[in-house]
């Protein structure tokens, strides 16, 4: 309901003229850091799952990393249309202020250990880079520099590490020691349990599927098979029960949202419209694609949302305002046209 109110207000509020937003570009941008740095906050911050990604005040609890995502993609469609040109010659005065505000976000990403928003946040860095510029030589620069980040978070965070291990071999056939229960077992009954757990639940919906309301995810004495179902693992739910020809009519509806957001980049008629949209399908089909991808051991397992399928408030109301600015872009492409 939160989030239909705000798409509503969105819709309602920037009806006339939503280019309005691109004047105010630098406070988009320290506002996106300043909502990414609100987990770190003593007192309000929530450290869950071993991330520091949730803002606790009474009882509202919310990730401001959502709405800052938003506020990051207008900031970079807005800097990147008045910049496109001056970027492609190289010049580090103009790269500046893109690297600062984008250098902050990162590291509080880091700081918070949400390496898969850090993920998120640097795709669509590099996607609506290279759609500003069309230099594919700042995607492959950007590239090298994320894999050795990643090398030194990898060597330097214990968290990281684990993860890693447990998409590499989520099974052993020796025991090693789980630092929950502190005594020795195999991986797949420890750290990697939730990923195994998916997958069995994937396999076992097989071709088509267990029927809606009839997979199994709960032991006989009513303890759930696998942790965080309705957030991180929903997916494996649903390919449970709708199957394999299920899951990938689902992923097609999400492969017709991300075509129908760059058509709409393709109609408008200004760089900031054109930017502004073709951010936001981006970021909506990487985050498809991390929390996918994760739980089908394609990339390593990060804790992110499925947009408008997994349950969580914050993410359900940064996609209504995802969804809203792609109609506000639509509606002025097609009046203009017409």
């Amino acid at each position: 309901m939160i989030g239909v109110a705000v798409f509503a207000v969105a819709l309602v509020g920037l009806r006339r003229d939503y280019r309005v937003l691109e004047a105010y570009k630098y406070l988009w941008g320290v506002g996106a850091i300043v909502l990414l740095f609100l987990p770190l906050t003593p007192g309000f911050g929530q450290t869950v799952n071993g991330a520091r990604l949730w803002v606790h005040v009474g009882p509202l609890q919310f990730q401001p990393g959502e709405l800052g995502k938003i506020a990051l993609i207008v900031f970079l469609a807005a800097y990147l249309r008045e910049k496109r040109e001056v970027l492609a010659q190289g010049r580090l005065k103009d790269w500046g202020p893109l690297l600062v505000i984008w250098g902050g976000a990162m590291l509080v990403l880091f700081a918070t250990d949400d390496l898969g928003s850090a993920l998120l946040y640097y795709g669509i860095f590099l996607g609506m880079l290279y759609v500003a510029t069309a230099r594919l030589a700042f995607v492959a620069a950007g590239l090298g520099l994320f894999l050795a980040g990643s090398a030194a978070v990898y060597e330097g965070t214990p968290h990281v590490r684990e993860r890693v291990l447990n998409w590499l071999q989520p099974w052993t056939t020796t025991k090693i020691y789980c630092p929950t229960s502190g005594t020795l077992t195999y991986r797949q009954d420890c750290q990697s349990y939730q990923e195994v757990q998916s997958l069995y639940s994937i396999a076992h919906g097989g071709f088509g599927g267990t029927g809606l309301g009839h997979g199994t995810f709960t032991t006989a004495a009513g303890h759930q098979v696998i942790p965080d179902l309705s957030t991180d693992f929903i997916y494996s739910a649903l390919a449970q029960e709708l199957g394999l020809v299920g899951a990938a009519a689902l992923l097609l509806v999400y492969m017709a949202f991300v075509l129908r957001g760059f058509r709409i980049a393709l109609t408008a008629s200004d760089g900031f419209s054109k930017l502004l949209a073709a951010g936001l399908a981006f970021g909506f089909a990487l985050q498809t694609f991390v929390i996918v991808g994760g739980i089908l051991r394609v990339i390593p397992l990060t804790g992110i949302t499925l947009p408008f399928v997994s349950y969580g408030g914050s993410s359900i109301v940064s996609n209504f305002l995802l969804l809203a600015g792609l109609m506000l872009i639509s509606h002025r492409a097609n009046r203009e046209r017409t």
